[in-house]
């Protein structure tokens, strides 16, 4: 993985986005085309890792895409797990999801073996740290993902923020 061609995604859970769970409303469809149009770009200019945190929403919408994208292109998806079992209180339809993208990336990175308070954050840090942009779906309020975007913008790591404001 070479920090430089390596991008990372940050994001919100579907709670704060227009559509929720509901990726069939017409805002999440506008969202993941304009979101595949960013990946390709990000492609054509040389960016070939992509790390994501498989959490529930952005995380794992952006995934998909790129593993769309990946029959396609020669890029590298690696998911960055924070806990092993993160995704077992959600729910049934979301944990098949979940490992059905898993079994699809190139490689996992697993932050702790269990919960722990830090895990998440370490796990955003570790994303930032290995990363040479930030791409974040970001509503403007206090959350993790406002924390990893103030940790990219410490660290100087690029920030391309999505406004999922738009997508109202």
């Amino acid at each position: 993985m070479i920090r430089e061609q390596t991008i990372c995604l940050t994001g919100h859970r579907p709670k704060s986005l227009p559509w929720g769970y509901d990726e069939t409303k017409e805002s999440c469809i506008k969202f993941k085309q304009d979101l595949e149009i960013i990946f390709e770009n990000a492609i054509k200019c040389g960016y070939k890792t992509f790390l994501s945190g498989m959490a529930e929403g952005f995380d794992m919408i952006g995934t998909e895409i790129l593993l769309k994208l990946k029959k396609k292109h020669n890029i590298q998806i690696i998911a960055v797990v924070p806990c092993l079992g993160q995704e077992l209180k959600w729910s049934p339809k979301q944990q098949i999801r979940y490992n059905q993208i898993l079994k699809q990336c190139d490689n996992i990175i697993i932050i702790s073996e269990k919960y722990t308070p830090t895990c998440m954050n370490d796990r955003n840090r570790y994303l930032v740290d290995n990363s040479s942009v930030c791409i974040a779906c970001f509503n403007g309020k206090p959350s993790g993902t406002r924390n990893t975007l103030l940790y990219a913008k410490q660290t100087n790591c690029r920030i391309k923020i999505i406004n999922i404001n738009r997508y109202n």
